[in-house]
């Protein structure tokens, strides 16, 4: 076989690039390509997610809101509670961004949810060996479990607004004020299955002691109620409507894992793991670990850190001891679910309003509207007096506090998406790692301290959170104004070159006195924005 060689490049080598070359280039990405069409299957992905949470949920805060009551002896439940969110606080750090490179978001979130079943089947054996290990499995499943969650409605919240052509920033947080209407909901399905069955059985009304509380008990509840002088006051169901609650709660499980595995699209579809993006890129393990603890070096983020510790102690305390010191112990247990199910239903509707009205009106008005809510009831509850002859105060108190809880969840989170879009992952770990804090805080005093020094706790913290969230707020907005500055002269400047194209020297001149770029942050257009490509056809 004959054939031409060509030896003047024997000896050449490939020219490698330069230490620090970065390739995540808009020319090298791969793009995501899709139809004005893919919105509506967006919005079908956003519903499975949300339904399958709410169905979870369902079980799960049920379960929690009991805790405190069916296995108050020797702090049992308050300690099984403590175990899942110090175990979360551990699994922020370690697991999420490494799970979720090597899983994905789709099967992070299936595996994640499984890790809840133990939890709920172990309340027909509470002891300390039992449920304390069951809930260290849900504490390590839960942060990977709530990051992909996040993950996945910010980045296809990104996508729809590329699609539709509408605000990033108010998309994602509209999808989590959507996410949050469900999750919401499963307050409301979880207290009356386990208000209805007790409600059915010896704790219903004329069965049971709490059903008649005496003048004397009712001066230890409310603000003044220790858990240290409260044996005799809260007595636990019969073992049969434990296990009736328990079976339902378990085949909620077992429902919310399937319907992720089955009608999920995996995010991929969206871009989660584009060739040559950012996103893509595989890193060991100590570096996604790295990332998160990065994350916490950003003024943001640590400015966010009051508020959003916040958060896991307020919902830590209407969900053990508003529902201890106040229901249980003026109402009866029987009462619990029915109480919290005006907490969840306001709190789901709430969610969703705010989600949608704040393209209207901003999120200031609807985070003073949160801080104004949660003062005037911590303040309130440090002087009420409970009393079974006055049920709907109850009923008052906790629908305005889930008012309140609907505020920080949406409106925070969305925050998060909208700060840090280019360290999604790494964020939402952090927000789920210091909301974790916040519950094993609340729950760590929560049987040595009595109710009234738990609400100035939570009055100093949140007072701490606002300066926090103020602070941020305000640096959010300056930076917004010099980028709107920025894009006015670049626009001046265009229209000055147009005019004077036929003048170069004239063009180079106002070029060269063009305005100072503003430092490029996480609250840019992360890269899977420019990769978006809409096609219509």
């Amino acid at each position: 076989m004959t054939g031409f060689s060509n030896g003047g490049f024997e000896n050449d080598e490939p020219v490698k690039p330069k230490a620090g070359f970065e390739p995540d280039t808009a020319s090298l990405r791969e793009k995501v390509i899709l139809n004005p069409g893919e919105k509506w299957r967006i919005l079908k992905n956003i519903s499975i997610i949300s339904f399958a949470f709410m169905v979870q949920f369902t079980a799960f805060q049920g379960t929690a809101n009991l805790q405190s009551s069916i296995n108050a002896e020797d702090g049992l439940g308050t300690v099984s509670l403590s175990a899942i969110y110090a175990a979360l606080v551990v699994s922020c750090i370690f697991l999420p961004t490494l799970i979720i490179r090597k899983l994905t978001v789709k099967w992070t979130l299936v595996f994640s949810m499984l890790c809840y079943a133990p939890y709920i089947a172990f309340q027909l054996f509470p002891k300390f060996y039992t449920l304390v290990p069951a809930g260290i499995l849900v504490g390590l499943g839960a942060a990977p479990m709530w990051a992909s969650k996040a993950t996945y409605l910010t980045q296809v919240g990104q996508v729809y607004a590329k699609i539709t052509e509408q605000a990033v920033d108010a998309i994602i947080v509209r999808f989590f004020g959507f996410f949050f209407l469900a999750w919401q909901t499963a307050e409301l399905w979880g207290n009356l299955i386990s208000s209805l069955v007790l409600s059915s059985g010896a704790h219903g009304s004329g069965g049971d002691s709490n059903t008649t509380t005496s003048e004397d008990s009712l001066k230890h509840c409310g603000a003044n109620f220790c858990v240290q002088s409260s044996t005799g006051i809260l007595s636990r169901p019969p073992d049969n409507e434990i296990f009736e609650i328990s079976m339902i709660y378990l085949s909620c499980i077992i429902a919310a894992v399937a319907i992720i595995a089955i009608f999920l699209d995996p995010l991929k579809r969206y871009g989660e793991k584009r060739k040559g993006s950012q996103s893509a890129q595989e890193l060991s393990g100590m570096e996604l670990l790295s990332a998160t603890f990065r994350q916490m070096k950003k003024p943001n983020q640590q400015l966010l850190i009051p508020i959003t510790i916040f958060i896991g102690m307020e919902q830590a305390f209407i969900g053990a001891d508003f529902t201890q010191a106040y229901v249980s112990c003026a109402l009866g247990i029987n009462q619990i679910g029915f109480v919290m199910i005006c907490f969840g239903v306001v709190n789901a509707i709430c969610s969703i309003l705010f989600g949608s009205v704040m393209k209207y009106i901003g999120r200031l008005p609807i985070i003073i509207l949160g801080a104004v809510v949660h003062f005037t009831l911590i303040s309130i509850e440090l002087f009420w007096r409970p009393s079974p002859e006055n049920p709907l105060i109850f009923y008052a108190m906790s629908g305005l506090w889930g008012v309140g809880d609907a505020v920080w969840q949406t409106q925070i989170n969305g925050l998060y998406g909208l700060l840090f879009r280019r360290n999604k992952e790494a964020a939402f770990s952090n927000y789920r790692l210091w909301e974790s804090a916040g519950f094993v805080i609340a729950y760590a005093y929560a049987t040595t301290l009595c109710a009234r020094m738990k609400l100035y706790v939570l009055l100093a913290v949140l007072a701490l959170g606002c300066v926090g969230y103020t602070i941020v707020e305000i640096l959010y907005r300056r930076k917004q104004r010099k980028l709107k500055k920025q894009e006015k002269l670049e626009a001046a400047a265009k229209e000055k070159e147009a005019a004077a194209a036929e003048a170069a020297a004239a063009a180079a001149a106002a070029e060269a006195n063009g305005p100072t770029e503003v430092e490029e942050t996480d609250d840019e257009l992360d890269d899977l924005e420019e990769d978006i490509v809409v096609t219509h056809f």
